[in-house]
């Protein structure tokens, strides 16, 4: 794909650092919303690269996926604390689901997680939570955080899953789930509907449609490279490989593409948040 990245773009204070960047996404203003296991977790940016805030107080154990609502609020996703935390953009706590005195629950249970991934939205505001390292389902929620139902379970076949790591909806509303441990993604209807499978596309690790080319980027976090993919499963166009370097990738968890088109890519090895542009 015919991007570059942007050199040093995230402009962090003098002694700050991220840790491991597991997640990033963008609002509605373009602004860069940044989730790292370092002392700050959640950090928001301009695209400039520009620190707007960051957050003095986040009750997490393990950072993991972020995503914004199209109401402009802060969902995170804590793995090691088997939760999910909806909070405003000024960091207040709105809503918490899952992992109630740090505890895990089990593949059929309602509002408990076990090491769950990531999150995203329907059009209606009803969110879908892919739950995750242990269990292996995806359980689908309404708006006010009432759970509505959940599909899956360990294993091969379809509508199985073996780390169920990321979900995301096109403008159809189907779900297209990354299965990463089995190396394809798999698409629902938002009942549980099986639809359809990816099984040649590498090993998913975040997805993130973009309505106005009607695709799918996807992290491949083994091969280190972001792919681009039609809704047929077809590749369009690969970016980068691995490595140290600005510009190369060591395990691309999670992204996010704005407005313009530029994508953000979420580094856990190598501490950081990248920007490529066209």
């Amino acid at each position: 794909m015919p991007y570059h990245v942007v050199r040093d773009w995230a402009q962090l204070p003098a002694g700050w650092n991220f840790g491991e960047v597991s997640a990033v996404d963008v609002d509605k203003n373009d602004n860069v919303w940044v989730f790292n296991r370092g002392p700050h977790p959640v950090v928001e940016f301009e695209k400039s690269g520009k620190m707007l805030q960051a957050w003095p107080e986040v009750p997490v154990k393990t950072s993991h996926g972020l995503r914004l609502d199209s109401d402009g609020n802060i969902w995170t996703v804590d793995v090691d604390a088997h939760r999910v935390m909806k909070w405003t953009p000024s960091g207040h706590l709105l809503m918490m689901i899952g992992g109630v005195g740090g505890a895990a629950g089990n593949n059929d249970s309602k509002d408990g997680f076990n090491r769950p991934a990531n999150l995203a939205f329907a059009a209606n505001g009803d969110f879908f939570v892919a739950d995750g390292y242990v269990n292996s389902r995806v359980v689908k929620f309404n708006k006010d955080g009432e759970y509505l139902t959940h599909w899956g379970r360990k294993g091969t076949g379809d509508g199985e899953f073996d780390l169920v790591h990321d979900v995301a909806l096109d403008s159809q509303g189907r779900v297209y789930v990354a299965d990463r441990s089995n190396k394809r993604v798999q698409i629902f209807d938002q009942n549980g509907k099986f639809l359809g499978k990816w099984t040649d596309v590498g090993s998913p690790f975040g997805l993130y449609y973009v309505k106005s080319e009607n695709v799918l980027y996807m992290c491949d976090g083994v091969n280190n490279r972001i792919v681009k993919l039609n809704l047929d499963g077809q590749v369009l166009g690969v970016l980068s490989s691995y490595g140290k370097t600005q510009g190369k990738l060591d395990i691309a968890h999670y992204l996010a593409v704005d407005s313009t088109g530029a994508i953000y890519v979420a580094e856990i090895k190598n501490w950081r948040v990248q920007k490529f542009e066209k």
